[in-house]
């Protein structure tokens, strides 16, 4: 302890303080406190001390780090309050040394993963959140450094001290798992997969440490958990230099691993993610990198994939339209319009195909490729199919009643397979004609060529319940898939509808395809002879509809005729003159 003055001078020491401080009590008489306790060493200590020798605050404690003159250093407590009726302040100083070892050694094992000796999931966010403010500030103040860390392995404010030199404000992270671990658990033991995980953690920070990947800044190597691998490179030098540690690290892990016998041979999907600091934040980057590492798993495994911002921005509408698709039903945000189906011989509309769009409120009208396959994946395709099979039924029948001179028309409405495997497609139906008054014969279901391909089971019957019920059952996009054709004679197949492709062939006679003509009058005739019509998709010039004509085509769908329209144009097309032709 120390008596000091209201200037911050040793009046007495006692023996104690002197044999801390390597020197004899008399010698600390009239020196400066704060150059015996470096309470200078940074502006908010300073202040703080001050405070305390003018009578403005009661206490000020903080550690610091003390050089003895034989040259050990210790750690210690300084303590100054002021002495209770005197113009002095007492100062105190605890050696602590051993304490602060004893928490070193508790947070090296708390911060450390026990089988692969990496830094864990904690210390690795700990230190990308430091790396993320460090890179991104214009620098650290003395005020602003925290206390040294516990950690001596992975200090994470270690890069300070070379602050300014090669600083690039950037940051890096190399996301990796490894492919069919779980294997190895289950048939070699969970014993043979640490070793594989201690075996791998080895060359990942042999890529990083011996590669010259990480010049220019700091480094990690963390075990995140499982068979999850993090190396977060600090001060990055461009997405460049995160490639080439990528494939650094999958050509080291694609050398076999020798395990005490045991030949063991593992690959790594990697996900990179390259960044300014500045604006990034720790979640933000694990997001964008573990949405990566999903992407380098679904393009085939043993790869590594950059983060691609614009296919980020496409998986979040995605995800968003997922979220809202079920309650956007509900809601009344899906609406059907309607494109004619016109007879090629006399240009009178036959029927039309009902196609849903769906008016959502963030990203306007929505044509079904942008939200179908998701509500396929989900499961909503079955309220969402349910909805617009009774609507377009309706509406046929609306139209009947309004036109009771026209021929009616029928209205072509698409079903996806999960619908028949997740639904009573038949049930619903026949619910939904008897609800609407619709005649069975005005219903036609269309599906695409590969959801019927190998039908069998469930799917046939409904099929042919479908069919045998009167509903005329449709094969959308005939002719981009198998293109089977002995399947047509076992499925209940009224139309055939040909892809676009085809009909975009017969663009005029000087640019004619006359591989194209062959193909779709071999298909036409065929399926004639089969007792089907053929409808041609994607009309859009007379010439085309000229030659569909001569081969023999029934009627045709495209913008020669109209786009989809909504409800109300149709009106003007039943019973009318006819579309061109």
């Amino acid at each position: 302890m120390a008596m000091v003055d209201r200037d911050g001078v040793v009046v007495a020491a006692n023996d104690a303080l002197g044999a801390l401080l390597g020197t004899e009590p008399a010698d600390l008489h009239r020196q400066a406190a704060a150059d015996l306790v470096d309470l200078a060493a940074d502006g908010r200590t300073w202040h703080a001390y001050r405070e305390v020798l003018r009578g403005r605050r009661s206490r000020f404690r903080c550690t610091r780090r003390l050089k003895h003159p034989d040259g050990q250093s210790l750690w210690a407590e300084v303590t100054v309050s002021p002495v209770p009726d005197s113009p002095r302040v007492l100062l105190s100083v605890a050696d602590i040394s051993d304490r602060r070892e004893l928490q070193a050694r508790l947070r090296h094992l708390q911060m450390h993963d026990p089988v692969t000796r990496l830094p864990n999931r904690t210390l690795f966010f700990e230190r990308l959140t430091a790396a993320l403010e460090s890179a991104a500030a214009e620098g650290p103040s003395d005020e602003d450094l925290p206390e040294p860390a516990y950690d001596d392995d992975y200090p994470p404010y270690e890069s300070y001290e070379s602050y300014g030199h090669g600083r690039t404000g950037r940051i890096g992270l190399c996301y990796l798992d490894l492919d069919g671990f779980k294997a190895v658990n289950d048939t070699l033991g969970h014993r043979v997969g640490d070793r594989l995980l201690a075996a791998v953690a080895g060359r990942l920070t042999e890529c990083a440490d011996g590669h010259g990947f990480t010049r220019g800044g700091g480094h990690l190597v963390a075990r995140l958990g499982g068979d999850e691998f993090a190396i977060l490179v600090e001060d990055s030098a461009g997405t460049e230099q995160l490639a080439d540690l990528a494939q650094a690290v999958l050509t080291a892990l694609q050398e076999p691993f020798d395990l005490s016998g045991q030949r063991l041979s593992v690959s790594a999907s990697i996900g990179v993610v390259e960044r300014r600091a500045q604006g990034s934040t720790a979640t933000q980057l694990m997001q964008a990198a573990d949405t990566t590492l999903y992407w380098a798993k679904a393009d085939g495994k043993a790869r590594w994939t950059l983060f691609d911002p614009e296919r980020n921005a496409h998986r979040m509408t995605r995800q968003a339209l997922s979220s809202t698709l079920r309650p956007a039903v509900e809601r009344g945000e899906f609406a059907l319009e309607y494109q004619p189906l016109v007879d090629l011989a006399d240009g009178a509309v036959r029927g039309v195909e009902a196609l849903v769009r769906w008016n959502h409120p963030q990203f306007g009208t929505l044509t079904p490729n942008r939200f179908v396959g998701i509500a396929e994946e989900d499961g909503s395709i079955v309220e969402l199919g349910r909805w617009v099979l009774r609507t377009a039924c309706r509406q046929a029948r609306q139209w009947q009643k309004d036109h009771p001179g026209d021929r009616p028309i029928f209205v072509s409405v698409n079903v996806a397979v999960r619908q028949v495997w997740d639904s009573d497609l038949v049930a619903d139906v026949a619910g939904i004609l008897a609800e609407t008054g619709l005649a069975p014969h005005l219903l036609q279901l269309e599906l695409t060529e590969s959801a019927v391909m190998g039908s069998a089971g469930r799917p046939l019957q409904a099929l042919q319940a479908l069919s045998d019920m009167g509903v005329r059952i449709a094969i959308d996009d005939f002719g981009t898939g198998y293109s089977n054709l002995a399947y047509l004679s076992r499925l209940p197949v009224s139309v055939l509808k040909l892809d676009g492709s085809f009909v975009r062939g017969f663009q005029d006679e000087e640019h004619a395809n006359p591989a194209d003509e062959l193909i779709v009058e071999a298909l036409v005739r065929l399926a004639h002879r089969l007792g089907l019509t053929v409808t041609a998709e994607c009309v859009e010039t007379s010439g085309q509809a000229a030659r569909l004509r001569r081969i023999g085509c029934d009627t045709g769908q495209g913008w020669l005729y109209s786009r989809a329209v909504p409800p109300e144009h149709i009106e003007g097309l039943i019973g009318t003159a006819p579309l061109p032709v």
